[in-house]
C-alpha cells in the first residue's frame, strides 16, 4: 500500500513469490540455500526465519485487506474534526481493523503452528520429529502420530479460544 511505487512493487513481488511457493521449499531454501551465499544458520534459526518470512507475506495481505475494508470517509471525518493522522489511526482506524483481521490472523497463526512440523525435515526437534524418534524406537507409528496430531489439535484449539476471547473482549469495549 506504499505510495512509493518501487516499494509497492517489491512488496507485491514478495507476497506473490511467498504465497506461490510451498513452505517446505522455503524452509529448504533458507536452510540449504543461505549457506551458499555465506549465511550460516542453525536449524532452529533457519526454521524460524523461513516460517517468519512465510507468515509475513500472509499477514501483510490480511492487514492490507483490513485497512482497505475501512471506508475512506472514516479518516476524512476524523481529519475534519481536527485529529492528526497518528491519532486517527490509533483511535479510529486500527481498532476497526483489529476486529476485521483478528479471525484471519488467528487462521494464519494456526497455519504457522502446524507448519512447524515441516521443520522436522531440517532436524529441528518439534512435535513431529519427537514422534518420529519414538516411532523409530518402538515401531508403533499409528499411536505416536495420533498423539502428535492430538497435541497439535490441543495447541490450535487454545489459539482459537484465545482469539474468541479477544473478539468477545473487543466487542465489549466497542
Amino acid at each position: 500500500m506504499s505510495p512509493v511505487r518501487f516499494l509497492s512493487a517489491i512488496g507485491r513481488f514478495y507476497i506473490w513469490f511467498i504465497r506461490g511457493t510451498p513452505a517446505l521449499i522455503q524452509v529448504f531454501v533458507v536452510y540449504f540455500g543461505f549457506p551458499q551465499i555465506g549465511i550460516h544458520l542453525s536449524p532452529f534459526v533457519a526454521g524460524v526465519v523461513a516460517l517468519g518470512l512465510n507468515s509475513v507475506a500472509y499477514v501483510a495481505e490480511i492487514m492490507r485487506a483490513g485497512l482497505q475494508a475501512i471506508p475512506r470517509s472514516q479518516m476524512e471525518s476524523a481529519y475534519a474534526l481536527g485529529m492528526r493522522k497518528r491519532e486517527v489511526m490509533r483511535r479510529i482506524i486500527l481498532p476497526q481493523v483489529f476486529r476485521i483481521v483478528l479471525p484471519p490472523l488467528t487462521n494464519e497463526a494456526i497455519s504457522t503452528l502446524k507448519n512447524t512440523s515441516l521443520l522436522s525435515t531440517i532436524t529441528v526437534i518439534d512435535i513431529t520429529l519427537y514422534a518420529q524418534t519414538i516411532i523409530y524406537a518402538t515401531f508403533r507409528p499409528f499411536q505416536f502420530y495420533i498423539a502428535a496430531a492430538l497435541i497439535y489439535l490441543l495447541l490450535t484449539s487454545l489459539l482459537t479460544e484465545f482469539s474468541a476471547w479477544l473478539e468477545r473482549r473487543q466487542r465489549r469495549l466497542s
